[in-house]
């Protein structure tokens, strides 16, 4: 029981860092004017993405690249360098020189990575300069359909007594060591007292396709991804990991509705730029990016591609940032996780 404790102050942390994004948001809609930058830009802009084309964080940086280029009057292009989680992307935006480069990131890469593998090549807190933090989303408990021991009903406490009855017995699937899905699920167990076994996948479509395959018996996974399984009739969605019911989901009950207390927990994405890019170039896109996250055209794009549009200040996003990495290091140094 004392091991726990140290946990309860982490989900509070939880409960506490999407509260800052909304204040955040809320600033950013009576900010002023965009800053003045003469000179600049004098050439294409870049965002580098440090996922494949047709990834969720590749199809939000599109989704900015047509807007930002008609409010800075240059093109605008999107730039894979794909591994590493995203890490080989978010390090070439921290090396870059150019003053044109500008990055976007999933929240693991600027709060997880180096608290799991200090030897990553970046730090996100001294190489990295936040802009804006675009989207929010929670993410779905789900279980399998028509495999033996897995309650058939989508009812989320009958769900997890039968996972504490199952011990070790049990599996579940995360994108890898050190994903918002692992340590989430991590301190699932620790609230809830069930204990699946961790198994990493390249990805959460790879995480789904096993569990529809019976190979898994759990998963976090995101919005749309769970609803499309649910639809193919190969998984049940249980409950999502926001405080209350998400906009996302609306018909999916929260695990606080089925007892599971003080644990929230979300996946984001942000834009950020390399830390010797001139403040008051920050300044301009941290205004840009946060009004055309905030237009009704990309807010309804940003919703379709699975995330509830926020649109905060540099603030807003290094908050989020300092926040998510304190409660994610507790996570990680209370349940002892390491790289593998």
């Amino acid at each position: 029981m004392t091991a726990r404790r140290p946990l309860l102050a982490l989900a509070a942390a939880l409960a506490l860092a999407p509260a800052w994004g909304i204040a955040q948001q809320a600033q950013g809609a009576a900010a002023p004017a965009t800053p003045a930058t003469p000179g600049w830009p004098a050439k294409t802009v870049r965002i580098i993405v440090g996922f494949p084309p047709g990834s969720s964080p590749d199809l939000t940086a599109r989704t900015f690249a047509e807007p930002l280029s008609q409010a800075l009057g240059q093109p605008v292009i999107v730039d894979n360098k794909v591994g590493a989680g995203g890490n080989i992307g978010a390090d070439a935006v921290a090396k870059a020189t150019d003053g044109h480069t500008i990055g976007l990131f999933i929240n693991g890469n600027l709060t997880i990575a180096r608290l799991i593998n200090p030897q990553v090549a970046y730090d996100p807190a001294r190489d990295l300069a936040p802009l804006s933090l675009i989207g929010v989303s929670p993410l779905v408990l789900t279980a399998p359909v028509g495999q033996d021991g897995v309650p058939s009903s989508g009812d989320a406490r009958a769900f997890l007594d039968a996972a504490r009855a199952a011990g070790d017995r049990w599996s579940y699937g995360t994108p890898g060591v050190g994903t918002v899905g692992h340590l989430g699920t991590e301190l699932l167990k620790a609230r809830t007292g069930i204990n699946p076994v961790h198994i990493p996948y390249p990805g959460y479509p790879q995480v789904a396709t096993a569990m529809g395959g019976g190979q898994l018996q759990m998963a976090l996974l995101p919005p749309a991804l769970a609803l499309s399984q649910e639809r193919a009739g190969k998984i049940r969605r249980i409950g999502v990991t926001s405080a209350g019911r998400s906009t996302l989901a609306p018909e999916v009950p929260s695990l606080a509705e089925a007892g599971v207390r003080d644990f929230q927990l979300e996946i984001w994405n942000a834009f950020a730029a390399p830390v010797g890019l001139p403040a008051p170039v920050r300044a301009r896109l941290s205004a840009v990016l946060a009004g055309i996250a905030r237009s009704p055209d990309v807010r309804a794009k940003l919703f379709a591609q699975g995330w509830q549009a926020v649109g905060s200040s540099a603030e807003g996003l290094a908050n989020r940032m300092q926040a998510d990495t304190a409660a994610m290091g507790r996570v990680i140094r209370e349940q002892k996780i390491t790289a593998q």
